[in-house]
């Protein structure tokens, strides 16, 4: 890309403040220092501390208005600093002291006033840019902000990050439809910006991208520390013009040592200067990479050849010691100043969680016909072919002897467990798919889990009603079932229930398991004791002992319970030759199978409890 291009890429389009006022936040860190056991690999090779020092008295601060980039090589240690500062480290120990505003810091109250946007570019597929950013102002602003002024500031983030032209594209899957690299890593930023935060984090915005798109990314991160933002970001082998952007500094050296924390400079002057000064330093060759140098002279074998320490050489110039006088005076609170608190832990309430993210559910499962009108078309099928192969056996009239009962009992037992499999595996790629985006969102302190949890599985309801009612519709009637009010319900509501309780163990399944592969396979599993328990193959009585707790807690086991007794355990006068003896279809029932209709009750209780 020509230089002139990427300079007028890199003009921040428009600055100034936003529509809605925000608290500008330096974040300062004094003698930060972070350990994690140390990797059984390592120990080895000889390595026996057991800890390993990944920061190592790291000493700095990011300013309102100060555009800010972290790097170093790769092992340097900036998405570790990054992710301690921000507080997306869960295991090991941080040590030192990291304040905001002048503040100690304290996560819960520093996750609302801060955004974190990550290098993958997590986001729902199916819903579109203006959306993704409108769902996240819903969620991450405080509930004070009315609909008008809060759609006001979307439209805002959206001209800032430059989107507001393709804010109703889809997203789409990366690599397969949808936005391009360079848009995804814009709606990024978009989503975070539009928290209104304080303090923005990003790990490598520019990873992954050729130098036009890089460069658009950036004018775009430009765009928001020129509203008055703290902005960090990780970057790696920028470009000249990329690298020219920044307005500090902060470079590490393998090993998590700090080697330079000051001003990039007009043409990266300050930096040149700095290095250049240090004796036997190569000087940097005209129109060459001013990044791209400073790694080369800063790097494990220049350190050799040069017999000199740069993390040593940094903790002994006057850069240094002037950061440390400034770090101290941002460690201080501003007099009249006070230290931010909120007074519950989500922006919005648990109402308000709920209803946006059912809102996004509903998009979402309406845009997905890849999932919901399969399994329509599924059932549909399923009905016709159902309803074909026992064509009227569920009269009443065909049932004359064991084998006929057996016969619809494995119809009943055959579609339940079929229909029931079938939305079991569809949902877990559904709901695999939008796992990071929970993620990213949870992290992000945009809802309770409870609120996305009971939003899934609201929005669920009415899809299997939609599957049960075709199958009431086309199999009911093929098959011969009777045709009363309070039979055609109870079989209605007894697989509804087993349906939904299908779909909702492919959900628990996919949740608590690493990835979708051990979820298929755990879930076979299931299926498996699902066929053994449900009392068809081996019935009831049968059941060792030791096992017959494991009928009871079986769906299936209730739902054929349900369905065989309400069908056929009022005809008591009903007599059918069973092994050479005549027994009224009640009787031989009980006797078999141990179905009771007086159980009905209980049963109908904990069919509704399994879901």
């Amino acid at each position: 890309m020509p230089k002139l291009q990427a300079e007028t890429a890199l003009t921040p389009n428009r600055t100034g403040r936003m529509v809605l006022p925000f608290t500008p936040l330096t974040i300062s860190f004094q003698d930060v220092n972070y350990y994690v056991d140390t990797p059984a690999e390592m120990r080895k090779h000889g390595y026996m501390e057991r800890k390993l020092q990944l920061l190592h008295n790291i000493t700095g601060a990011f300013q309102p208005g100060v555009l800010s980039a972290l790097m170093g090589v790769t092992g340097a240690g900036k998405t570790t600093l990054l992710d301690v500062l921000a507080g997306r480290k869960t295991g090991g120990v941080i040590e030192g002291d990291i304040r905001i505003g002048g503040y100690p810091k304290i996560q819960q109250t520093f996750a609302r006033i801060s955004g974190y946007c990550e290098q993958t570019d997590v986001h729902s597929p199916q819903i579109t840019v203006g959306e993704s950013v409108a769902y996240s102002a819903w969620l991450r602003l405080p509930p004070e902000i009315d609909s008008k002024a809060r759609n006001e500031f979307v439209n805002e983030v959206l001209e800032t990050i430059e989107l507001d032209e393709i804010r109703d594209s889809l997203v789409g899957i990366p690599g397969v439809n949808g936005l391009s690299t360079e848009q995804r890593k814009r709606l990024t930023i978009a989503v975070e910006l539009v928290s209104n935060p304080s303090i923005i984090f990003m790990d490598e915005p520019t990873s992954g991208l050729d130098a036009r798109a890089a460069a658009i990314v950036m004018r775009a991160v430009k765009n928001v520390a020129d509203t008055g933002r703290t902005v960090v970001c990780t970057i790696h082998q920028p470009s000249i013009d990329i690298f020219e952007a920044f307005d500090e500094l902060m470079l590490m050296k393998r090993g998590g040592e700090l080697i330079y924390a000051g001003p990039v400079g007009h043409h990266s002057c300050e930096v040149i200067q700095y290095f250049q000064a240090i004796p036997g330093v190569p000087r940097i060759k005209d129109n060459y990479n001013p990044s791209t140098w400073m790694l080369e002279v800063t790097s494990t074998s220049m350190e050799v050849q040069l017999g000199a320490d740069f993390a040593q050489l940094y903790r002994e110039s006057s850069m240094c010691k002037d950061k440390d006088m400034v770090v101290k005076r941002l460690s201080v609170p501003v007099p009249g100043t006070t230290d931010l608190h909120f007074a519950t832990r989500f922006p919005q309430k648990f109402r308000e969680q709920f209803k946006a993210c059912l809102w996004k559910q509903c998009l979402s499962y309406w845009r997905t016909p890849s999932y919901n009108l399969v399994r329509f078309v599924f059932i549909t099928l399923s009905c016709i072919f159902f309803g074909a192969l026992f064509w009227q056996q569920g009269n009443i009239n065909h049932i004359n002897d064991q084998q006929s009962l057996f016969t619809i009992l494995g119809c009943m037992y055959g579609i339940t467990l079929f229909a029931g499999i079938n939305n079991c595996q569809s949902v877990m790629p559904f709901i695999s798919m939008e796992r990071s985006v929970v993620y990213r969102e949870r992290f992000a302190g945009m809802y309770s889990p409870w609120a996305y949890s009971f939003a899934q599985v609201a929005m669920e309801i009415p899809y299997v009603l939609m599957q049960v009612v075709l199958f009431m519709l086309i199999a009911y009637p093929m098959i011969g079932y009777a045709w009363t009010a309070a039979k055609f319900f109870w079989f209605m509501y007894t697989m509804f229930c087993t349906l939904l309780c299908f779909v909702y163990m492919g959900m628990v399944v996919v949740s608590f398991t690493p990835n979708i592969q051990f979820a298929s396979v755990l879930s076979s599993m299931f299926y498996t004791l699902q066929n053994l328990m449900s009392g068809f193959i081996v019935p009831a009585p049968q059941i060792p002992r030791w096992w017959i707790w494991f009928y009871y807690v079986s769906p299936m086991s209730w739902a054929l319970r349900v369905l065989f007794t309400t069908q056929f355990g009022d005809y008591d006068d009903r007599m059918i030759d069973v092994f050479g003896e005549t027994k009224s279809v009640p009787a031989f029932m009980k006797d078999y199978f141990g179905f009771r209709r007086d159980l009905l009750p209980l049963a109908a209780v904990i069919l509704a409890a399994f879901p």
